[in-house]
């Protein structure tokens, strides 16, 4: 039998794991289940904003490495 959803419990580094799983397709249904059972959506707004910058940095990056001067 399946564990009760804790509707209190994420942690930040959870919901940006998740958010990443969710970005690359990879995520698993009783994470997503987890995240859409969550009684406040501002962790993931905030995991998603860091996500976002994290995500452009490194697309700046690599674009910064492969170009030449």
């Amino acid at each position: 039998m399946s564990e009760p959803l804790n509707k209190n419990k994420v942690s930040f580094i959870t919901a940006l794991l998740s958010i990443m799983a969710g970005a690359f397709g990879v995520q698993k249904r009783h994470n997503m289940e987890r995240d859409f059972n969550s009684n406040s959506p501002v962790i993931y707004i905030m995991a998603a904003i860091v996500f976002f910058i994290l995500f452009i940095a490194a697309i700046i990056f690599v674009v910064s490495m492969v170009t030449p001067n």
